[in-house]
């Protein structure tokens, strides 16, 4: 199965709150309610490093992913 790069998710115990989930590496969950970022890796301190530039690009492409859908729904 292939896995879209994005996916939405919701829990219904967190009502208010919208979560993304990268499903490529480095995988990780965002949620929009508060910007926190769950990573799904354990990473190297060189990971780490390389990490912290792609991370602010990474999170870029996770809320417009969810802005477009967002747009797509109210059409």
């Amino acid at each position: 199965m292939e896995l879209p790069k994005f996916l939405l998710g919701d829990n219904t115990d967190h009502p208010s709150a919208i979560f993304i989930i990268h499903t490529e590496y480095p995988r990780f969950i965002l949620n929009l309610e508060n910007d926190e970022v769950e990573w799904l890796e354990d990473f190297s301190k060189e990971d780490e490093k390389e990490l912290e530039s792609e991370a602010e690009n990474l999170i870029r492409e996770a809320t417009d992913f969810y802005d477009r859908e967002v747009s797509r729904y109210e059409e």
